[in-house]
Parts: C-alpha cells; structure tokens; sequence
C-alpha cells in the first residue's frame, strides 16, 4: 500500500477559483432550526443540485461554506448569508436557483452575487429587526420604549453554557421604533392588530436596530431590556424576523452587504 508522503494532504482537493455569496431566507416553522441545522441543510443541498463546490483538504473534507450573523433559533430572517468557495465560474443565477430547488420549503434563496472585496463579515455591522408584540396595550408597549431609549445604559443578563453574561442592550441599539397601526383601508389607526384584520387584539410592531456586538444583542435581550426598565412582559411569545443585515451609515440606514464596491472607500454602496 502507497504511504502518504510527510506534510502532503490526504485527498487533496481542487483549488477555489469562485466565492459566490447568497442571501436567503429563514421562514415558516424552519425558523426553528438551528444554525447547525441549517448548515447541515446546505451541504445536502448542494450535492442534490450538483453545486461545484470546493471541499478542504485532509482526511476530512467538508464543502467550503462560510456563514456571517446567522439568526438565533426560533427567529425568521429575510437576510441570512452564506458564502460559497468553487471550483470552476457558474452564473451566480444558476447557482441560485439550483440551491432554491435543492432546499425545503422555508429556506429559500433570493439573491446570488460572484464575491468580491472586503470580506463578507466587514460588510455587516448591525441587523434591522421587526418584533411582534401581542397581548398588551399599544400605549404600554411605546411608554416602555421611551423609557428604554432614554436610558444611556440597560444591561441583562443571558445565560449562557459558559455561565451569566451581562450585555448592555442600550448601548447596541442604534433605533428603536413603533410601527403606525393602519386600518384596513389604509387611512387610520387600527384597533385590532396591524395587517392581520382581527380586532380586539392588541398588537405593536416594533423595529429594531441593533448594532453587532460581542455578545451579539438578540431580540429576546431588546424585550429583556423593556423588561428592566418597565416591566414590560408580552403574554404570549414574540415574533421576531431580521429584516436586513449591512453597514450601519450616518443616516440610520442598512447598506446592502451584497452591493458593488467603491475603489475609494473599500465598502459597499447603494441599499
């Protein structure tokens, strides 16, 4: 049997010649799947679709996929992403549509682009939010997010596997807002909850603007926080989606992680 020459990898893999990034989605009851789960969902999905992806070298290969700000479990996204190593140049296109055929049903793909400079985790430094509240009174539900905003400084404690971590939700969040009640005919305030046509029903949206942190803020620590600082507690869970993921600008807006790149400043442009 042929030995292995020392320091030469085990099966060694062909090179990457192409990154592609993908942006997709986490919706349905698939936003309960963990980040692990996901990854797991991918690596099938790219062989049933007959993807070109490069593997690592070793005796261990595994598809080179690269993640960035994936979605706590139990939260729906519109903005995960993913980034791809090749072996050979595919239409971005083709990549995503073959991928959106090989996932379930709740993990779709919407937008492929060929990768280029900075890397994909320097084009994100916050995440946009929409928060569900139902059960409580709107009036209550905005007196707590005032009362959170004018604060400098509200920390929670999450409890972690590695033990208590104290996070200060005041500091990471760049906006937090109320979203206008609109009645079905789209010219006043609703009584019941906002789009859904049930009334009766107390329902607030909320946006959220969080900046990337370490520890990362997550949406149960902005209702954690409320919950400090007006006792604020929904009777019935959250729901919460991540609507974008980019650079933070000076206007309050996302950048588009996916969007070209100026020679100039090294970031993305446009939204």
């Amino acid at each position: 049997m042929a030995r292995v020459k020392a320091g030469a990898a085990a099966n060694p893999a062909p090179p990457t010649v192409q990154r592609v990034r993908l942006r997709f989605a986490k919706r349905g009851r698939l936003r309960f799947l963990s980040h692990r789960d996901v990854a797991r969902s991918f690596e099938r999905a790219v062989r049933r679709a007959g993807i070109p992806v490069s593997h690592s070298h070793g005796f261990s290969p595994h598809p080179r996929l690269s993640w960035v700000g994936a979605a706590p479990t139990g939260a729906a996204s519109e903005a995960e992403y993913v980034e791809m190593g090749l072996t050979r140049e595919v239409d971005p296109a083709l990549v995503c549509e073959a991928m959106d055929r090989a996932l379930p049903e709740g993990l779709d793909v919407l937008e492929a682009v060929v990768a280029e400079p900075p890397a994909l985790a320097e084009r994100i430094d916050a995440g946009r939010w929409r928060l569900e509240v139902r059960g409580l009174p709107r009036a209550e539900v905005e007196r707590a997010v005032a009362t959170l905003l004018a604060r400098d400084s509200v920390v929670v404690t999450r409890v972690t596997p590695s033990g208590r971590k104290e996070i200060d939700v005041r500091a990471a969040l760049a906006g937090l807002t109320v979203e206008p009640q609109v009645s079905d005919d789209g010219t006043g305030t609703a009584a019941g909850v906002a789009g859904s046509g049930e009334a009766g029903t107390d329902c607030a949206i909320l946006t959220a603007v969080v900046r990337q942190t370490t520890p990362t803020v997550r949406p149960d620590d902005v209702l954690g926080a409320l919950s400090v600082v007006a006792d604020l507690t929904p009777p019935v869970p959250v729901t919460a989606t991540r609507l974008a993921q980019g650079l933070l600008d000076d206007g309050g807006d996302l950048v588009d992680p996916l969007g070209a790149v100026p020679a100039t400043r090294g970031r993305p442009t446009g939204t």
